[in-house]
Formats: C-alpha cells, sequence, structure tokens
C-alpha cells in the first residue's frame, strides 16, 4: 500500500485484522461447542469462502480501503444470512454470537468508509 495516509490506513488495518482474527476464534470455538470441526487451513477457508478474491495488483491505499470495505460489506451481509438461520434452528446462541460478530464487523465497515469519504 502506497499514500499519504500509510501510517493510519495501515494501523487500521492492523486492527481490523485483531477483530477479524477474534471473531475467526469465537466462531471455531462455537462449531466445536456444536460437535463439528473447525476447519482453518488456509487452503480449506479459502475453498469455503464467498468472499471475492483481492486483488493483487493495486498499491494505492483508497483502493486497498475500497477492497477492504466491499470485503467487510460482504461479510457483513453473510453474518446476517447466518443470524436468521440460527433463528430458524432456534439456536439462540449462536444467533447472539453472530448478532456481536455483525455488530462489530459494521463498525468497522463505517470506519474504512470513512476514509474514502468526501464533505458534502
Amino acid at each position: 500500500m502506497k499514500g499519504p495516509q500509510f501510517i493510519a490506513i495501515h494501523r487500521l488495518f492492523d486492527d481490523v485484522h485483531e477483530q477479524v482474527m477474534e471473531y475467526v476464534d469465537l466462531l471455531a470455538e462455537r462449531i466445536v461447542q456444536l460437535g463439528g470441526v473447525a476447519r482453518g487451513t488456509a487452503r480449506e477457508v479459502a475453498e469455503q469462502s464467498e468472499l471475492d478474491e483481492y486483488p493483487l495488483t493495486i498499491a494505492a491505499a483508497e483502493d486497498h480501503v475500497k477492497c477492504l470495505a466491499a470485503a467487510l460489506a460482504g461479510f457483513g451481509t453473510r453474518v446476517r444470512f447466518a443470524i436468521a438461520e440460527a433463528d430458524e434452528l432456534e439456536d439462540a446462541v449462536t444467533a447472539d454470537l453472530c448478532t456481536e460478530i455483525s455488530r462489530g464487523s459494521e463498525k468497522w465497515l463505517w470506519m474504512i468508509e470513512a476514509h474514502i469519504q468526501t464533505r458534502a
């Protein structure tokens, strides 16, 4: 990433990454609690991901911000769907966990999008 806001955006992305890793851990623990197997290898995650592939050819900070915003928006849509699925299964704990993740990811999306918005 390059640009005049490199340091600020790098720190913001680090903060988002740290929070996402906490979400990953919470979801993995819930999967195991329900008797499943949390498959977390890079290959497995890549194969199962519903998110678009991240472009490897971009360098401008604004382009990275836009890509991360798109990824967070897509993730948020999927998490809200998971809340509805958990509600249908009457699994209040999983629905609550997904609600917590949705709340946090929407906050991060708002913060990321603030970097590309201009004053009206």
